[in-house]
């Protein structure tokens, strides 16, 4: 009997990702991966400068690092990519299922993302989830950033700490926080009602905040799904902001 084609499409995407591997670049992003124990690491290439200011999270993560000419940096790099003397070639992290990190926090927050490809836009969000204290990012597994080089250095670190899943179906996800009585809110500059006049009442219950790309915005099968839509406060007109400030504000509004 043939495999029904989900189940075909789940065993390929398991089997592309235990193939795949990401190169990281630049100080801060290659130390905290290194000291990073959930984090496979592959290979590590690093100048003698580099060495020497690593030395410690080399020690720690026990990998051989080699060492390269800094004129001739060796690592397979974009030649923009402003490596520091540092590369370091790992797998990408699994962070389990959407439940692991919805359920059992105190008033749990998580940052949902339509759409959103930027990595740079992506790591900021992911900077911002940790310092404000979100239970985990969720984008897709199609049409969204994944892990890469440029992701991690614009996270400074935070994607080895901040959970950052990538589902299959924006749109089965939310319904599924919808089951477990999240509260989901679709970022929308035209709604009627803000963030907090949304959440009056329901500021200590879960809430997960959907937003979509710069320019489109959220696509309409994702705003049918949310609970509402809301507006960021703002004073006067203005136009739209960045998604990662969207997000940056939207998570501080919905803690109150």
């Amino acid at each position: 009997m043939r495999k029904p084609k989900w189940v075909v499409e789940k065993e390929q995407a398991k089997k592309a990702q235990a193939q795949t591997t990401i190169w990281f670049f630049g100080l801060h992003s290659v130390r905290d991966a290194l000291v990073n124990p959930k984090r496979q690491k592959l290979r590590l290439i690093v100048t003698q400068n580099a060495a020497v200011k690593l030395s410690d999270a080399i020690e720690a993560s026990g990998i051989t690092p080699e060492i390269s000419d800094p004129r001739r940096f060796e690592a397979p790099l974009d030649p923009g990519s402003v490596h520091q003397g540092a590369a370091l070639e790992v797998k990408p992290l699994d962070w389990g299922r959407l439940e692991d990190w919805a359920i059992g926090a105190e008033a749990p927050r998580l940052v949902l993302l339509d759409r959103v490809t930027d990595p740079h836009n992506v790591g900021a969000i992911l900077r911002t989830a940790e310092v404000l204290g979100a239970s985990a990012v969720i984008g897709t597994r199609h049409h969204s950033a994944p892990e890469t080089g440029a992701l991690a250095k614009t996270a400074s670190g935070a994607l080895e700490r901040q959970p950052y899943l990538r589902v299959r179906n924006l749109a089965d996800a939310i319904l599924d926080l919808k089951k477990m009585g999240y509260l989901v809110l679709g970022l929308d500059g035209d709604a009627g009602q803000t963030i907090e006049e949304a959440l009056q009442g329901r500021e200590q219950g879960p809430v997960a905040l959907v937003l979509g790309a710069e320019g489109p915005g959220l696509r309409e099968k994702t705003k049918a799904m949310c609970n509402a839509l809301v507006r960021i406060r703002a004073n006067g007109a203005f136009g739209s902001l960045n998604v990662s400030n969207a997000a940056a504000i939207a998570l501080y509004a919905s803690k109150g």
